[in-house]
């Protein structure tokens, strides 16, 4: 299970930063990027029952804080090119 997590969350970021997907097989991600894979997939199971917030549930806005954050850190290392 954390294994597809972990994968989804790559795949995530390629598609995000506009990298061709698999870059990160062959090639190294930068600290930013892993961070973000970390992030993403640490949210996909805290919040595996179905809840908003996961680990945060307590805060309602704890899976929207994720993501803001986990795009931020994207953003760091994307491919601009039109």
């Amino acid at each position: 299970m954390l294994k597809s997590y972990i994968t989804a969350a790559v795949s995530y970021a390629e598609s995000y930063q506009h990298i061709p997907e698999g870059f990160y097989k062959e090639n190294p991600m930068p600290a930013t990027t892993e961070q973000a894979v970390i992030m993403l997939s640490s949210h996909f199971y805290e919040s595996r029952d179905g809840s908003t917030g996961g680990f945060f549930a307590d805060n309602t806005g704890a899976a929207q804080q994720v993501w803001n954050t986990v795009n931020l850190l994207l953003r760091l290392d994307r491919r601009w090119q039109v």
